[in-house]
């Protein structure tokens, strides 16, 4: 069988926004007086973790800062955004699923994210999307290392019995796009609305919405 992976949680519902709003009200939380303006965050974005990107920014303004607590309390607040807060598919998405489907290709959800945050987004997109919509989730909890490492894309070709050459990853940054492509996958670059100045070169093609027909046609037999 060949497969189609999903690779992180902006590729189904683009929620940068929510997520730097997240860090924001972190940052208030813990006293830290820091505020991510969305060039700042922007800025950032090459690289993925959001807890190392606490750590890193208080390096650099010679901060002493507990990267890891600051990141729980963003992830807590970042879920009950997604609670709260209206959340869609992105362009193509459901599409591209039913399609997918249709022709039988495997799906996976490939994230290095939490599984807390997946949860929290699968159930903000419900019924259009869910945990179901899926043959094999991964959550951080699975790897050592985080994107651009492709660890996490190796570790669910082997849990799927997968050849990478018959499989397509969908990332919307460039970590991702990263992993995957080191992992042999071909990739398609689903830039989200923080992510579309960021290079891309490694994949197979950038677009701004999935179209169900050019996607599958990708996944080679």
């Amino acid at each position: 069988m060949s497969a189609l992976f999903f690779g992180s949680i902006s590729t189904v519902a683009d929620t940068s926004e929510l997520q730097r709003r997240a860090f924001n009200e972190a940052f208030e939380a813990h006293g830290l007086g820091w505020n991510w303006s969305r060039d700042e965050y922007v800025s950032m974005l090459g690289s993925n973790g959001g807890r190392d990107r606490i750590a890193q920014f208080a390096a650099s303004r010679g901060e002493d800062v507990d990267a890891a607590a600051v990141h729980e309390t963003k992830s807590a607040i970042f879920r009950e955004l997604l609670s709260s807060t209206s959340v869609s598919p992105r362009p193509g998405v459901v599409e591209t699923i039913e399609r997918a489907r249709q022709d039988g290709l495997r799906l996976g959800f490939i994230t290095t994210t939490s599984a807390d945050n997946v949860e929290a987004v699968l159930a903000a997109l419900a019924p259009a999307i869910g945990a179901d919509t899926f043959d094999f989730v991964v959550d951080g909890s699975a790897v050592s290392a985080g994107k651009p490492d492709p660890e996490v894309y190796r570790y669910a070709l082997d849990k799927l019995g997968e050849d990478a050459a018959h499989a397509v990853a969908i990332e919307d940054n460039a970590g991702g796009v990263r992993a995957a492509t080191a992992a042999g996958l071909t990739c398609i670059a689903f830039p989200n609305q923080n992510t579309s100045g960021g290079d891309f070169t490694a994949a197979e093609t950038t677009v701004d919405a999935l179209r169900p027909d050019d996607v599958v046609a990708m996944v080679k037999p």
